[in-house]
């Protein structure tokens, strides 16, 4: 039936196909198709130099890094492929044994189910007889102690016109365990005969062991709907454990069943990847020289055949675009309808189709009912053969559609998380990118101020030495005036006032020279100048003050400076310390964002190829699962109809009633 359906949709595809072809062609112009398909091929001719001429700049490439680079791309090609192979043999020897497991595990849930479902329709039917019985029971009991109740009260004759004396009169006539004489005395008490009339103590007797045996059987009745009751919640409880067990392991190995054939894809991707490019390095290691020099040859020549054939192309063109040319053919070719033709093909491809798809099994049916001799338990055996494979095949689809739909989850689920991470490592990149800018105009700038630095405190050392220079030149020669204004103010002293002058003085400098014999005598007495020397000897005094508060001045000047030199080059040198330290810190922070950045490019990339295989995935999935979850329904509905009809056909070949049978299917499927 599928078969058949698949051939009819293709009879009217191909119609409807046939029909645009004629349609389009019809109001083309077969001059223009030329002209368009002439200018494809330019375009194409074109790209396909383009691309040829970025392969040739590569292999240029390849032909300048030398043999040392293939030789190391060689080797490790060499010593990955084994390992990659090893890897993609392990991974689909666990694909399989998982795709095994699965298998197992849905066919023992299926069962699982069946059973419960079997249980679940055995004990309703228990529950409903059980139900019947006690009612039963119940009617039969109250009609029984009523009874024996009227009598007791000597209103036996009112009960006899009740419900319950009539349920009383069916259960004993019913009853066959009842003793003979028993049976007769309650039918005589029951008809209301006047004839006889049995004692009442005896009757009373009678319906109490009536009584007593339909407890005692209501009893047992109920305590075995009980144990069954039991029964049933303890299988039901144990098959539904099985099954949640089992939906959990398939969930499981189907997540990671998706998780092992991504990574297959992957690797197998790599293992070509790898394989191709090993193959080719030899090669090209084989006959670098040679093939360089071939390939030179041959792309000169392939460019000078492409630049013949696009000038001929373009030539052509230029031909048939020409408005001569175009009025001609307009005049050669009035109509396009004849520029095409459509083929019949896919017509007579359906009908070999039709052909082959009948089955044997079919034909033998056919056979039988056209009334041909044959052995129809064979036949109904390949009914109930056939049935089975449906049903299998039906659950296969189950299976398969349960499978396809959790690997699209799954598969989906890891495609939009391999996506996030993407964006989110290329706006850790950026902002890593941004980061490390930010941080190199920083160190920049630290080390700049650290060179600021190092000059100040050089200008002000240098400073600071020529100060203290000019300090103790000033000092020195501060002193050695003051003691030569003393050896003066001395030496005045000595002669103007010798009580105020010193014993002895020390020589200055190396002026000072040996004390000159007396002079002669003189023949006029010297008259000392004393008023004169005082003034003199007050203006030295003054001089050596003013010198003493100039050194004086000088002293805490250089001790100021001194102080402020210091300050300045402690200050300075922590300055410097702090900023060597961050610049320490800001280079080593940019070298640590820096490796980030290339650790997150790395992984955006093995993450970037991890999603491709995820879509190729994906994309597989596709392939293998589009057709049956767009047609299971109705692939399930053919099956069930095909199912349906063997059924019927089996039951008319064993020669049940048709209707009968139908009857009772709509039924069944009713109280389902």
């Amino acid at each position: 039936m599928t078969s058949f359906r698949s051939i009819l949709c293709l009879l009217l595809v191909s119609g409807a196909v046939a029909k645009d072809q004629n349609a389009a062609a019809a109001g083309a112009n077969p001059i223009r198709k030329v002209v368009n398909m002439l200018q494809a091929m330019e375009k194409k001719v074109a790209a396909e130099g383009e691309k040829e001429k970025e392969l040739f700049d590569k292999f240029m490439c390849y032909c300048k890094n030398g043999d040392e680079a293939l030789a190391a791309s060689i080797s490790a090609a060499g010593s990955k492929m084994p390992q990659v192979t090893a890897d993609i043999t392990e991974a689909e020897a666990q694909v399989k044994q998982l795709k095994e497991d699965l298998k197992s595990h849905q066919t023992d849930r299926a069962a699982a189910k069946a059973a419960m479902a079997e249980a679940t329709a055995i004990r309703a039917k228990e529950a409903a007889d059980f139900a019947a019985e006690k009612a039963e029971f119940d009617a039969n009991i109250a009609a029984v102690s009523k009874a024996s109740a009227a009598i007791e009260k000597g209103m036996s004759g009112a009960f006899l016109q009740t419900s319950e004396a009539k349920v009383l009169q069916k259960l004993v006539l019913a009853q066959n365990s009842m003793d003979d004489f028993d049976r007769s005395e309650l039918t005589s008490f029951l008809s209301g005969s006047t004839e006889y009339a049995p004692a009442s103590g005896q009757i009373t007797g009678i319906l109490k062991q009536m009584k007593d045996t339909m407890v005692a059987s209501l009893t047992s009745a109920t305590a075995d709907e009980n144990t069954a009751i039991t029964s049933f919640d303890g299988l039901m409880a144990a098959k539904t454990k099985e099954v949640n067990a089992l939906t959990k392991s398939i969930e499981e190995k189907m997540v990671r069943l998706g998780e092992l054939q991504v990574s297959v894809v992957e690797m197998k991707e790599d293992l070509d990847d790898t394989g191709k490019a090993y193959l080719e390095d030899k090669k090209f290691l084989a006959d670098l020289d040679t093939n360089c020099a071939k390939k030179q040859a041959e792309h000169d020549a392939n460019s000078k055949l492409r630049g013949e054939e696009l000038l001929a192309l373009a030539d052509t063109v230029k031909i048939l675009n020409d408005d001569d040319a175009l009025e001609l053919f307009k005049k050669t070719l009035p109509g396009a309808s004849a520029f095409l033709q459509v083929s019949s093909g896919s017509q007579q491809q359906a009908l070999a189709i039709i052909r082959e798809a009948r089955k044997p099994e079919l034909n033998f049916l056919v056979l039988a009912l056209q009334g041909k001799k044959v052995d129809f338990s064979k036949v109904v055996k390949m009914i109930d053969d056939m049935v089975a494979n449906l049903k299998v095949e039906q659950n296969n689809d189950n299976d398969k559609k349960e499978y396809c739909s959790m690997q699209f989850d799954a598969a989906d689920d890891k495609k939009k998380g391999l996506e996030r991470s993407v964006s989110n490592l290329e706006k850790a990149i950026a902002k890593g990118k941004e980061g490390v800018a930010t941080m190199a105009e920083e160190i920049k700038a630290l080390a700049a101020g650290i060179k600021a630095l190092d000059k100040s405190v050089a200008e002000a050392t240098e400073q600071r030495k020529e100060e203290n220079a000019d300090y103790t030149e000033l000092i020195a020669s501060d002193a050695a005036a003051k003691e030569l204004l003393g050896f003066a103010k001395n030496r005045l002293n000595k002669f103007y006032n010798p009580k105020l002058a010193k014993a002895a003085l020390v020589s200055v400098s190396a002026h000072s020279q040996v004390a000159p014999p007396p002079p002669p005598a003189t023949a006029a007495a010297f008259s000392k100048k004393s008023e004169e020397s005082n003034g003199v000897i007050a203006m030295i005094d003054v001089m050596i003050g003013d010198l003493t508060k100039e050194m004086t001045e000088a002293k805490a000047t250089e001790s100021n400076s001194q102080a402020d030199y210091e300050t300045t080059m402690s200050d300075s040198a922590e300055k410097r310390a702090q900023d060597t330290h961050s610049l320490a810190d800001k280079t080593k922070a940019k070298a640590e964002v820096s490796a980030d950045i290339e650790a997150a490019t790395e992984e955006k990339a093995a993450t970037t190829k991890t999603l491709m295989a995820t879509l190729e995935y994906i994309q597989s999935l596709h392939a293998e699962c589009d057709w049956l979850l767009q047609y299971f329904e109705v692939r399930k509905e053919a099956r069930t109809g095909e199912i349906d009809s063997l059924t019927n056909a089996k039951a008319v070949l064993s020669g049940a009633d048709f209707s009968l049978l139908e009857t009772g299917a709509r039924n069944l499927r009713g109280k389902a």
